[in-house]
């Protein structure tokens, strides 16, 4: 819808798609990622977030990372450069009249999947 446009561009940003929360020092999910709710993130979340993002948009499409490796560490951050000093679109990666074909792309991980997850989640959580 916004391909030929000059002026906009929309981008997915797979920075989350296979990401896994990192384990604490006894092994199971470090918790400090997120809030009291155990839902919403944490400061530190919301920074480790923030970061993938940041450089989810300056990586060109087709070469974004689809994880985040939560590190803590902010000397990860990219910058901007002299060759690419912009945000990372279809037209300025060099697709813009290939054929690459984002909507027929298969997703990473099968919806179902998602399904079981979250009933995991909600019978986990009521224990």
């Amino acid at each position: 819808r916004y391909e030929e446009r000059e002026d906009f561009a929309v981008v997915m940003q797979p920075f989350f798609r296979n990401t896994l929360l990192p384990p604490d020092s006894k092994g199971r999910p470090d918790l400090s990622f997120f809030a009291a709710d155990c839902f919403h993130f944490s400061v530190r979340g919301y920074a480790e977030m923030a970061m993938a993002l940041w450089n989810n948009m300056l990586e060109p499409v087709g070469e974004k990372q689809t994880y985040n490796n939560f590190t803590h560490d902010r000397s990860k951050l990219k910058c901007p450069n002299p060759e690419k000093p912009f945000l990372s679109t279809l037209r300025n990666s060099g697709f813009r009249n290939s054929d690459l074909n984002l909507e027929n792309t298969e997703p990473s991980v099968p919806y179902w999947a998602v399904i079981v997850a979250a009933v995991a989640g909600v019978l986990a959580g009521s224990l």
